[in-house]
């Protein structure tokens, strides 16, 4: 198979993440024999240093014309602490969002067994939790106008805004998704006091009869961040508009033990965009150090999703999955007493399990 595929390793650690998780994917192609063409392209501070704009029109072009987008993170505190700036970092993500038309964020949350100990919760609470966020990506409070402030500065405002189609859009992808793995669907909303939840839950139950074998079940967003602490495992799939979505799967995650190893695909209209939930952790940029295992992850959930190559991706979270019980780890999820390996290191043994595999 063919497959091209766009590169923007962002800012941070992103180039030391995306590293090894293309290198992760060159032995994968090799080993398969697939044909691998890749273009870097820039974006968040990197590319606002050099161009001025978070997500560049070179940028966008190349995302429009790739089969799929692997992606690292952006952000840098020169930004975050300068309340004046025109123009953030974070913008490039929102408008690659909006362009690509990548309306739904779909984030597995799975619990491994040789990393329950690290887990905030109880371990018999978390072990064999599994279930997959689906977050809506292109509206709500983030995108809704009007937004702004008075005159006097004194005042903001933000919209949430939903339309029938976004919502049928996403429910429908949950449903989907439920029919592939637990036939369960968590609605998550805020229907006793928002117009655009009451909407949601209209809309949900008109699709739920669609899917006479998925047992559908709506949920308070107050209540579901409680639920995914107190009974994670009984969730398998969670759909939900942007901000909730935002918050919940951010909880979601420290369940696992580590943001390091989460995954991520933002399923798009024109192309789709594969990336690690964590954020660019600046502080840690060139030191070599970063967990690389959730952007390894998401190059997996490329193969499965892009380009449909499931033995492809299933070796890969074999090597994950190999390299975590080797304890080939690096510091924020090793074992005490054992020497934490580099982000490279961590790289290479991937790539050597592949081969030898």
């Amino acid at each position: 198979m063919k497959m091209n595929i766009a590169v923007l390793p962002g800012d941070g650690i992103g180039p030391e993440i995306i590293d090894v998780a293309l290198n992760v994917t060159k032995a994968i192609c090799e080993k398969f024999n697939h044909e691998l063409s890749y273009e870097f392209g820039i974006c968040g501070a990197t590319a606002i240093d050099k161009v001025g704009n978070p997500y560049p029109e070179e940028t966008h072009e190349l995302c429009m014309k790739s089969d799929a987008v692997l992606f690292g993170a952006v952000g840098d505190p020169k930004f975050d602490n300068d309340p004046t700036a025109k123009v953030r970092p974070e913008q490039g993500l929102l408008a690659m969002r909006k362009r690509l038309g990548l309306y739904a964020n779909i984030r597995p949350v799975e619990t491994f067994e040789s990393l329950l100990y690290k887990s905030p919760l109880r371990a018999e609470l978390v072990k064999g939790a599994n279930f997959m966020c689906i977050r809506e990506l292109t509206g709500g409070m983030y995108f809704g106008r009007p937004q702004g402030r008075s005159e006097d500065g004194d005042t903001a405002y933000d919209t949430c805004v939903y339309s029938r189609e976004e919502i049928t859009r996403i429910v429908t992808l949950a449903y989907e998704y439920a029919m592939k793995r637990r036939k369960k669907v968590t609605i998550v909303d805020k229907a006793n006091v928002l117009a655009t939840s009451r909407l949601w839950r209209e809309v949900s139950k008109e699709i739920a009869p669609n899917y006479p074998e998925v047992e559908t079940e709506f949920m308070f967003v107050d209540n579901a961040a409680m639920r995914i602490i107190q009974w994670p495992t009984a969730f398998d799939v969670m759909v939900t508009e942007n901000m909730f979505g935002d918050i919940l799967t951010d909880e979601a995650s420290v369940i696992t033990g580590s943001m390091g190893l989460l995954p991520s695909a933002s399923i798009g209209t024109y192309t789709s965009v594969f990336e690690p939930i964590h954020g660019s952790w600046p502080q840690a940029a060139g030191q070599n150090i970063a967990n690389p295992l959730a952007t390894v992850l998401s190059a997996a959930m490329m193969l499965e999703y892009a380009f449909n190559l499931k033995e492809e991706a299933a070796l890969i979270r074999k090597a994950v999955d190999a390299s975590m019980d080797q304890n080939v780890r690096t510091q924020d999820i090793q074992v005490e007493g054992e020497k934490p390996f580099s982000t490279s290191e961590v790289g290479e043994w991937l790539v050597a399990y592949i081969k030898k595999n």
